[in-house]
């Protein structure tokens, strides 16, 4: 290619750029009118250079990402019919959840675990049916969403107690592979900020680590909700990759990937104008794809206030599928690299995050933390912070805090309820709870229709 058109230009500096820009603004300061800071301490600049490249080798996945379909596990020969169906349609792997046991032969029938990936996520710890079930299977590509830690931060309680529970989880790690799963989505969606939700990720998965052994790294992976700020949610994906295999590098462990599953917060979503829900959700689809998630599960536009539906669910299917295969996004995994922006954006977050880390650690562990209540009581701070800015429209959702339209009434079509639900029972430690900013809005809107 012809070096014509650049060979006119002399190279400038950042500094030369700086100098010229604080020129033009008059004696305006350059830090105070053109660097903005996110609540969080990030430092946003009006403009990078390669100065800003930190050349980070991010371990990624080698190939693109698997688009998969939730199935809730309620009828067996259902559930399977819906997977078969979804699998035919273009997914290439399948999310079972289920609250108890299940006939898994009638649940996988004619679906080949060896190609397909195939994650469970069990509301219950069951080792024996969970080894049962892996060995039936006995595939690479089956994942278990098994949190004992995360069940503890959501609900309050473990599922027996924590002796019983690791032993269980002890038990299940001896005979299952990817058995342990981290979940970071629960600080997302109770509105933990960026670097909270990386921190706080790094040192819930460090206690699996520290009572199992570091061999147990090999089991674990992690499921992650991204938000709607695009750029940081790409970051965000790229420094956990950055931390994990730094935490891991400290126990000896090379050449290791993080193995995540993704899916979109739901902490943004509205039941009022939910149409917009599907703009959400593919800016969140393309943050996931671009950080470079291994599986991607979309969630449909009416998820929070319908019932599982076919229309619903194929509409998020197929928004990944368009990014995938019509926006040539298939194998996008390192589209980001070379970004100085995102790269900036990804060094600030790995720093803060192991900043709190070490806080953690400091403090006596993550499980000690989540005792004491110290976790809860900052994340609670950060979700206060969010929710006020909402209120202040500071942050937007379009239809709700702002424009909305006063013809829309949606009390008739409510199929679940999409507030957070009331629970008066006794617990160990306080509860982290999912929580979906605009839910005060439409509890009064509802009300007055």
């Amino acid at each position: 290619m012809s070096t014509f058109l650049f060979s006119e230009f002399s190279p400038v500096s950042a500094a030369a750029w700086k100098q010229k820009i604080q020129a033009d603004l008059k004696g305006e300061d350059y830090n105070e009118t053109l660097l903005w800071k996110t609540d969080e301490g990030i430092t946003v600049k009006p403009f990078y250079t390669k100065e800003d490249q930190t050349n980070h080798k991010i371990n990624l996945p080698k190939k693109g990402f698997d688009i998969c379909q939730s199935v809730f596990i309620d009828n067996e020969k259902t559930a399977n019919f819906l997977a078969v169906d979804a699998l035919k349609r273009g997914a290439t792997a399948i999310h079972f959840k289920a609250t108890k046991p299940f006939e898994y032969k009638k649940v996988l029938a004619t679906i080949d675990v060896k190609s397909v990936v195939i994650y469970f996520q069990f509301s219950f710890l069951d080792a024996d049916f969970q080894i049962e079930l892996s060995h039936f299977c006995n595939s690479e590509n089956v994942f278990f969403q098994t949190d004992i830690i995360g069940n503890l931060a959501e609900n309050g309680n473990w599922f027996f107690n924590l002796n019983e529970d690791h032993k269980r989880l002890q038990n299940i790690t001896n005979s299952c592979k990817n058995a342990i799963s981290v979940s970071l989505d629960l600080y997302q969606n109770a509105g933990a900020t960026i670097s909270q939700q990386l921190g706080y990720s790094l040192a819930h998965a460090n206690e699996y680590l520290l009572h199992f052994g570091k061999d147990i790294a090999k089991n674990i992976h992690f499921s992650v909700a991204v938000g709607s700020n695009y750029f940081f949610e790409i970051a965000k994906l790229r420094a956990f990759r950055i931390l994990w295999e730094s935490l891991l590098n400290e126990y000896g462990l090379q050449n290791t990937e993080a193995h995540i599953f993704t899916q979109p917060s739901l902490r943004n979503k509205t039941v009022y104008d939910y149409n917009v829900n599907m703009l959400r959700t593919t800016s969140e689809c393309m943050s996931a794809i671009l950080g470079g998630s291994n599986s991607i599960s979309n969630s449909a536009y009416d998820a929070i206030f319908h019932k599982s539906n076919e229309f619903g669910e194929r509409i998020a299917r197929n928004q990944l599928l368009i990014l995938q295969q019509e926006s040539y996004l298939q194998e996008a995994q390192n589209f980001a690299d070379g970004s100085y922006y995102i790269d900036s954006i990804t060094s600030q977050l790995a720093e803060k995050a192991l900043t709190i880390f070490k806080q953690i650690e400091k403090g006596g562990g993550f499980l000690d933390q989540l005792k004491s209540g110290v976790i809860q009581k900052k994340i609670k701070e950060s979700a206060q912070k969010e929710e006020a800015d909402f209120i202040d429209k500071k942050i937007v959702l379009v239809g709700t805090n702002l424009q909305q339209n006063k013809n829309d009434h949606m009390k008739n079509e409510l199929e679940i309820y999409p507030f957070v639900k009331q629970r008066n029972i006794k617990t160990l430690i306080t509860p982290i709870t999912r929580k979906r900013l605009s839910e005060t809005i439409e509890k009064e809107r509802l009300d007055n229709e």
